[in-house]
């Protein structure tokens, strides 16, 4: 695992030696797609465990 910390470390230092407006950029190009993937994977979990514990639209009454 060295080699992992070895190159975090490596691109760490690459992104702080950067100016602050290309920092941003390449924070925004990998956050953004990150965080859209996130709520939709969180999105689609919420739907799955809600459509599993609600009850069924077949099982309602009917009001007449």
């Amino acid at each position: 695992m060295s080699w992992l910390s070895d190159w975090w470390n490596a691109v760490e230092l690459w992104i702080t030696q950067l100016p602050f407006p290309a920092q941003f950029a390449i924070v925004i190009a990998v956050l953004l797609p990150l965080c859209a993937g996130g709520a939709w994977l969180i999105d689609r979990v919420v739907d799955f465990v809600a459509s599993k514990v609600s009850p069924s639209r077949s099982a309602e009454p009917d009001c007449d």
